[in-house]
């Protein structure tokens, strides 16, 4: 053990020893994924960001635990070799970097929040919306705060904001996208906002340092998927339902008219697929992940096969209720989008896919007809093209997902023409 955090020191002394970052804007978007930690370097353009350096490194079994980092020392020493493929793809050395955070204790929701103003005819100004906007995340947090300790047998469990969204305002009923300047007395502010235990946070943040990385960011990942496939102003009717189903856990965005109405997630990813097997059939869990690979491709012999179905079989229904209780939640919206998308090394498996397509699990739901279901293909990402070659699936859309957040955040920081949008962006920008 000893030996191995030498190592590890050694590593993390050579990446601090990198040069200055080279000019131009650049940004890399770091993954932390059960499985795997993946790296994507961006450089900024004109029309939004290119992606010159791809880096992916297998995580190690006890690494990660439901998607929150376990062992700091061996997910950096992970992080480290990542960075320096794609550093070496792309010829330049990058530390501005926007982090992914996951995991069951993470909480995302919508909260909607009525306000008497005391003076109707006065014209609402930045100042007092910024107020209020304070406000609806002070009421988020406490919400967050509790739910936290409910799932963890009543401890009081520090947290803090992640990110924060805009849904809607309306003002006497009547729904605006500029608040400012507008009378009236009743206004209704809807904001999402997304938490998580701060010693999650600092985990990720204790990374990055380790790493030499300033930490623009720390993004939910959930919001980052649903930041991936919204565009600033094309999207905004866009209505669907985002899966990234990673190896540790299945993170659920609701996006309602362009807005992130809530993040919802539960414990079951790609890793619970493979201790199905290894149980069943009382095996390693290496051997167990050979087999999912190989039934998922169908090479398996027939003596094989049926065994390992019939152990994904069971994991499959406990998935698909748990998507159905998560979804579930979601009980003030009057129906659930008929679009969902997925992305994540665990939605690979094509019978997850099929359940979702074949069985009934959605018409215990508010769906109005049948979803459609299907991947997010990294072409269809709002403003970031590869150049790579590299990024080929839906696998990368996550950390696709974080450049995108990191874009917003580089956008916003120093903007003095900044618009009405703008300005409320910065003020939610965490």
């Amino acid at each position: 053990m000893l030996d191995k955090l030498k190592d590890i020191r050694a590593t993390v002394k050579t990446k601090t020893a990198r040069t200055e970052e080279p000019e131009g804007e650049y940004l890399v978007a770091l993954d932390i994924g059960t499985e795997f930690v993946k790296a994507l370097i961006g450089q900024v353009t004109d029309d939004g960001m290119e992606i010159i350096g791809v880096g992916r490194v297998h995580q190690g079994l006890s690494d990660m635990q439901a998607g929150a980092i376990s062992d700091i020392a061996a997910v950096t020493q992970n992080c480290d070799q990542a960075l320096a493929q794609a550093e070496d793809q792309a010829g330049v050395s990058v530390r501005s970097a926007v982090l992914g955070l996951a995991g069951e204790l993470v909480k995302g929701t919508t909260t909607r929040i009525r306000v008497r103003r005391k003076v109707s005819e006065r014209p609402l100004d930045m100042a007092e919306l910024e107020k209020i906007i304070r406000l609806v995340q002070e009421r988020a947090e406490k919400k967050a705060r509790e739910q936290v300790a409910w799932e963890v047998g009543g401890k009081d469990v520090d947290v803090r904001l992640v990110n924060s969204a805009l849904v809607g305002i309306e003002i006497d009923g009547y729904e605006v996208t500029n608040p400012i300047g507008f009378q009236g007395r009743d206004m209704v502010v809807q904001l999402y906002t997304a938490f998580a235990p701060l010693v999650h946070i600092g985990a990720l943040e204790r990374t990055a340092q380790q790493l030499d990385l300033e930490l623009l960011a720390v993004a939910a990942e959930p919001f980052a998927v649903a930041r991936s496939v919204l565009g600033d102003n094309a999207n905004e009717s866009m209505n669907a339902i985002l899966m990234d189903v990673g190896g540790g856990t299945t993170d659920i965005a609701v996006v309602n008219e362009g807005g992130v109405q809530g993040t919802k997630m539960f414990g079951i990813g790609g890793r619970a697929y493979t201790r199905s097997i290894e149980r069943d059939l009382s095996i390693d869990f290496e051997e167990a992940e050979e087999l999912k690979i190989a039934a998922n491709d169908g090479k398996l012999p027939k003596t094989k096969a049926k065994p390992v179905e019939d152990a994904l079989q069971k994991t499959v229904k406990v998935w698909s209720a748990g998507v159905e209780v998560a979804l579930g939640e979601f009980d003030k919206l009057d129906h659930l989008p008929n679009r969902i998308l997925l992305c994540g090394g665990g939605s690979s498996l094509d019978m997850l896919m099929d359940s979702l397509n074949g069985s009934a699990w959605y018409k215990g739901l508010p769906f109005t007809r049948k979803p459609i279901v299907q991947h997010i293909h990294p072409e269809e990402v709002v403003g970031i093209v590869d150049k790579t070659g590299r990024v080929n699936d839906h696998t990368f859309i996550t950390a696709m997902g974080l450049l995108r957040v990191g874009m917003d955040t580089m956008q916003y920081s120093g903007n003095s023409s900044e618009g009405i949008k703008d300005k409320i962006d910065r003020i939610l920008r965490v």
